[in-house]
């Protein structure tokens, strides 16, 4: 597998951290992750072997948890909350427009290869529903016209314009 050298550097500095090389596997994972943009079965076979483990209870985590993804998305991650007080409050809503701007299906990547929209599980800000996170920074208080906003305002990133 061909990972940047700050990547292994990451993973070796990991290991020691643990008492069994196993418990390492999140931080290995969520490394390579960054690195690779995904978590493919190499990656998969690759910690699996790091970590003297089986590759079957690697891909088990992979697929447990929804923050690892075996998929490409585009270069901004969009995840619009889906649980009761942000569905309650319009999140379906905020999701059907990310996905008409973008030209894009759930869990796709837009035609432009810019974003992918998906569903989370409760991003933790019930009390501002209903909420997105694009990449890293939380959207709260969504309706229509704010959730149009971010897209222009992606759009023009993306752009550079």
């Amino acid at each position: 597998m061909n990972l940047k050298p700050e990547t292994l550097a990451e993973i070796e500095e990991a290991i020691p951290k643990y008492p069994e090389k196993r418990s390492a596997v999140m931080p290995l994972l969520h490394a390579i992750q960054k690195d690779q943009g995904l978590l493919s079965n190499e990656a998969a076979e690759w910690v699996a072997e790091k970590l003297e483990m089986e590759p079957i209870n690697v891909l088990s985590v992979i697929t447990f948890y929804p923050f690892f993804r075996q998929h490409k998305i585009g270069k901004r991650h969009i995840r619009v909350c889906r649980t009761l007080s942000c569905a309650m409050a319009g999140g379906s809503k905020v999701c059907d427009t990310m996905l008409s701007e973008f030209d894009t299906s759930l869990n796709g990547v837009s035609p432009d290869g810019e974003v992918t929209v998906e569903f989370a599980e409760c991003l933790a800000s019930c009390g501002s529903a209903p909420v997105m996170l694009v990449d890293d920074e939380l959207y709260e208080n969504l309706d229509e016209t704010k959730t149009k906003e971010i897209c222009d305002r992606i759009k023009t990133e993306a752009t550079g314009a």
